[in-house]
């Protein structure tokens, strides 16, 4: 099973960015990243998990919540095994733990659930 591992989180205040990475290790043999669909959720205290940003095995399609949109930025590197999320402009609302998700492992037209989760890693935006 893969392992996902996020990193880039700190405290920044209002207006600030940061960028978020997450490198996915122990792909078994015939396992290619490239062809995970990728997602980045967070969850702030006392409320549920949300989606924040999806983006597709080849970063053709890339989604964003609508609470982000036009700040955030998904991306990916399939040789290094990483999916980035670049936050900017950020808001005292976008404190959460941001998790990196592996929704579905595609092979051609078909895709295939996963659930892989990383621990996550701690974005807090005060003044």
């Amino acid at each position: 099973q893969v392992q996902l591992v996020e990193s880039g989180g700190g405290s920044v205040q209002p207006g600030g960015s940061l960028r978020l990475s997450c490198e996915a290790s122990g792909l078994s043999s015939g396992i290619i990243f490239g062809r995970y669909n990728m997602n980045w959720y967070r969850q702030a205290p006392g409320k549920e998990r949300e989606l924040v940003a999806r983006i597709s095995t080849t970063g053709d399609s890339r989604t964003y919540a609508d609470a982000v949109k036009g700040r955030f930025a998904v991306s990916r590197d399939n040789e290094k095994n990483t999916v980035y999320l670049e936050a900017n402009s950020l808001k005292l609302e976008d404190t959460a733990v941001y998790f990196c998700n592996v929704g579905q492992y595609c092979v051609g037209a078909t895709c295939y659930d996963r659930d892989y989760w990383g621990q996550g890693t701690q974005v807090t935006v005060s003044s």
